[in-house]
């Protein structure tokens, strides 16, 4: 097992894979005391039997420059190959402000190829590549040298089986013509919106029951201090305080440092310093918030504007789509999209892209009574009415 640990040793390795049409990649980084990812590894292989061609990448040795590897991911003739991408691709975009061109995530791939819904690694390598593979190494700390011979094996094994596991499913989206909506869903994983938070956004993912506008003004507030801070300090989130003090913050609206220290579900931390500081300030911006500018959280439909019989049938449609296609239901179209469709919402994911073609265009031929479904058996057949 190979460890580079020079910019001119991975210099050398990027410019041999740029020979090759594709090169498999994984990292290993840690998250759980900081806001963004700690990059702790980096796994590359090029197309191969053995572990020859593979390689483990070691950033934290060294003064090592990793330009070599993101002008490899500029490199548009080779294909940069993934397993559930999402979190890599993240580190390399706040890192560097790029994305690996073009891309290919095995997962997606996988999904789209009839395996299921967010099909975890260990099922495909068992069987596609008809290998096992070695989790005991999963939950260890990345960020301490040396690494074990376990971890390095552990670590390799997730580029190495990924080889086999993209040259099946890659030939599979050739003889199916699906590469495409591989292509469609991978949009979101190369756009920069789906990696940056804005402050000013962050009180969106913050649940709760109040939707008054007032309330949510503090607590949009409170949410961009926090993430704010969060990310300046480089700090996860739930360590300048959690959602549910957060909310309790909202409601109570302390306004002093006396009033603060009532709270029950802050943490002790927060309650001084400039956490506390930026608590006290935040509420206080949004209590005197000009009512024009509160935020508003546009009314939820009313349950009684979905059709339920309708919403039956779009369900029966879909379990169809899903047998004749091989592809997840949830992939397809989730639930809530079903009911929405049976509201008359048509602004939904499920009617556009390769979606329409499998599922869309037919479930609105059905809100439109051009169809019918027919059971036949155990199969659903459609009737055309029109």
């Amino acid at each position: 097992m190979k460890t580079l640990t020079t910019t001119e040793e991975l210099a050398q390795f990027c410019e041999a894979a740029r020979h090759h049409p594709y090169v498999t990649i994984d990292t290993e980084f840690l998250r759980e005391r900081t806001y963004y990812s700690k990059l702790c590894l980096i796994q590359l292989a090029m197309p191969g039997d053995n572990d020859d061609n593979a390689v483990l990448v070691d950033p934290l040795v060294g003064e090592m420059s990793l330009e070599p590897l993101y002008e490899l991911f500029r490199d548009t003739n080779v294909v940069k190959v993934f397993h559930a991408a999402r979190q890599d691709l993240e580190i390399f975009f706040v890192e560097a402000g790029v994305f690996p061109e073009p891309l290919f995530d095995t997962q997606v791939a996988a999904m789209v190829c009839g395996f299921g819904e967010q099909v975890g690694y260990e099922t495909l390598v068992r069987k596609i590549a008809k290998a096992g593979v070695d989790k005991s190494s999963r939950f260890t700390d990345w960020s301490r040298r040396p690494l074990t011979d376990a971890q390095k094996k552990y670590a390799l094994a997730d580029v190495t089986h990924l080889r086999k596991v993209y040259e099946f499913l890659d030939a599979k989206l050739q003889e199916s013509g699906r590469g495409r909506w591989v292509q469609e869903e991978l949009q979101v994983l190369t756009s920069p919106d789906t990696y940056i938070i804005q402050p000013d956004d962050a009180w969106q993912r913050v649940k709760t029951r109040t939707t008054t506008p007032k309330f949510l003004a503090i607590v949009r507030e409170l949410a961009k201090f926090r993430e704010g801070h969060a990310q300046s300090k480089n700090v996860p989130r739930n360590r300048v305080f959690k959602d549910d003090a957060l909310i309790e913050l909202a409601s109570t609206k302390p306004l002093t440092p006396n009033d603060l220290s009532k709270s029950r579900l802050l943490l002790r931390e927060a309650r001084k310093g400039d956490i506390a500081e930026g608590i006290l300030k935040a509420i206080k911006a949004g209590i005197e918030c000009d009512p024009s500018k509160m935020p508003k959280v546009g009314r939820a439909k009313d349950k009684q504007q979905v059709n339920p019989a309708l919403a039956d049938l779009l369900r029966v449609l879909l379990k169809t789509k899903t047998e004749t296609s091989g592809v997840a239901s949830k992939l397809i179209a989730p639930t809530a999209e079903l009911d929405a469709i049976a509201s008359g919402e048509r602004d939904v994911r499920s009617l556009s892209g390769w979606r329409r073609e499998v599922f869309g265009e037919d479930a609105l031929r059905l809100c439109d009574g051009k169809i019918a479904l027919s059971a036949q058996g155990s199969t659903v057949k459609i009737v055309d009415l029109s």
